[in-house]
């Protein structure tokens, strides 16, 4: 895919893998009061509007958002301007430098990356609009708010001549109808990773694979996500409760109550780690992430072989399947760049290139769970981790959630961390 080795050797740093993880938190940045002031105060245009600001995209919401007046489409048929420079921002270690070494090369101009900790520092560096970055990478749970307050370019589809090479159901999402700000970047499911030489349980055999993380068996020996609403999300999928965004305040009381049962009982850790830690025998079983789980035979000790490892997903696709994106920004001063460097995130080697270094998957037709294990990216034995399109189909996706219930949740989720 892309004539390099799939991993030539573990990349550091991993402040990328802890992205979902912060791009979540960016729902409870975006409603704090003074950064949502400040998103607001951004607002102008036609998506300007209180409605605009209150819309929350679901699949059986599916939203097509206005096209903004005060942020115009580029014209068509521009090329990048030699020798100027094209401002990523980003987290760590989420693009392959090759990638943007070959981008400058190709196109005559200069990549300045930039980087954050996390999505509220992010989004209130971009909605201050002082610092011109041109690509951002969010997820569809702050798209609504990013959109209403004008701090999104419309692309132009004339520029995305490898649109084509993405699944279907993802070139005219739910979140984005028509795609007018947005292009997928990569995607991710949420399951269970375990050791079988640390945990002898079958966990794919279980009639509820969700209880092993309470199996008293594995107190001590266990983690989950760092992650309020994966992590919460997770006791109401063990509970048969398929809307993980509940707002139910008897839903949530029983996510609190399992999780501080769980915090007694089976001492976890609360991590975002699992890539690296269980790799190295700090504990056999953990909720993880699919890409986490792609990436664990590159941090395994030499003496250990990839067969110990495996990742389970339900088997019917009723688990928790995202994706994330990459939008151009209105204060960029480089769009026309911009829309070319989305373009090649959609080309299958460029994928392919970004897919061995980052470990996340992107949506592309090309990228299969029998591909990738013939081409080595990925071991049979975590074939299971790959997402397919189907996925899409039955999984259920994280939404951003209304303000009270956004804060019911926080409120448990502080109780679970500070040790129940």
């Amino acid at each position: 895919m892309s004539g390099e080795p799939a991993r030539r050797a573990p990349f550091t740093g991993r402040s990328a893998v802890a992205r979902r993880s912060l791009l979540r938190a960016a729902v409870a940045g975006l409603a704090a009061p003074g950064l949502a002031t400040l998103l607001e105060s951004c607002g102008g245009g036609s998506t300007g509007s209180p409605s605009a600001r209150e819309t929350i995209p679901a699949p059986d919401n599916p939203v097509r958002w206005p096209t903004s007046q005060a942020n115009p489409m580029i014209k068509s048929g521009l090329t990048p301007e030699r020798g100027s420079t094209l401002r990523v921002y980003n987290y760590a270690d989420y693009l392959s430098p090759r990638f943007l070494r070959d981008f400058e090369d190709k196109y005559g101009l200069d990549i300045r990356l930039s980087t954050f900790n996390d999505a509220d520092e992010a989004l209130t560096k971009i909605a201050s609009k002082d610092l011109a970055f041109d690509v951002y990478f969010p997820s569809y749970d702050s798209l609504g708010r990013l959109v209403a307050a004008d701090l999104l370019r419309p692309l132009n589809h004339d520029y995305l001549t490898n649109s084509g090479n993405l699944w279907p159901r993802l070139r005219d999402p739910w979140y984005d109808r028509g795609s007018r700000y947005t292009i997928p970047y990569t995607i991710y499911s949420t399951g269970i990773g375990w050791r079988t030489d640390m945990v002898p349980t079958d966990v794919a055999a279980m009639s509820n694979p969700y209880d092993v993380l309470w199996d008293t068996h594995y107190a001590g020996n266990m983690a989950i996500l760092d992650d309020w609403h994966t992590a919460m999300a997770m006791v109401l999928l063990r509970n048969g409760i398929l809307d993980i965004n509940t707002t139910d305040p008897k839903d949530i009381a029983l996510v609190r109550d399992q999780l501080l049962q769980m915090r007694r009982t089976m001492k976890p850790r609360v991590t975002i780690s699992m890539y690296t830690e269980m790799p190295a025998g700090q504990y056999g079983l953990c909720q993880m992430w699919s890409g986490d789980a792609i990436n664990l035979p590159y941090y395994l000790p030499n003496k250990v072989s990839a067969d110990v490892l495996r990742f389970w997903f339900p088997e019917d696709g009723r688990g928790e399947v995202d994706n994330d994106l990459a939008v151009v920004l209105a204060q960029g001063k480089n769009p026309v760049a911009a829309h070319v460097f989305l373009n090649e995130l959609l080309d299958d080697k460029v994928a392919g290139t970004n897919f061995a270094f980052t470990g996340y998957q992107p949506p592309l037709l090309k990228f299969t769970p029998d591909s990738l294990v013939a081409d080595g990216l990925v071991p049979q034995n975590l074939a299971t981790a790959v997402v397919r399109e189907k996925d899409f189909d039955t999984g259920i996706p994280l939404l951003q959630l209304p303000a009270a219930a956004d804060a019911a949740y926080h409120q448990v989720w502080q109780e679970f961390k500070a040790g129940g």
